[in-house]
């Protein structure tokens, strides 16, 4: 009994075992799936909060870094002077 015993842990042991493919399995998807809800009957209620929140959004105040000009009238009196 104990030698059938090895003798089958042996065999079991030295036995080449099969690896699996590496290969990915090639998934198949239908081209076009229909579902029925014909047959199906959805009851339910409508769930909304109690009050209206309204909040006004104010526009971000940044710091300019560009100090914009409305008038150039130094650099027109400059202009004039380099074409004569």
């Amino acid at each position: 009994m104990i030698t059938r015993s090895l003798l089958l842990t042996a065999a079991l042991a030295f036995t080449p075992a099969f690896a699996q493919d590496d290969e990915e399995p090639k998934v198949v998807y239908k081209a076009r799936t229909e579902i029925d809800f014909e047959g199906v009957n959805v009851d339910g209620e409508l769930v909304k909060p109690q009050g209206a929140m309204m909040i006004d959004r104010k526009r971000a105040n940044f710091n300019p870094l560009i100090k914009l000009r409305t008038d150039f009238d130094d650099e027109m009196d400059k202009s004039v002077d380099e074409i004569k």
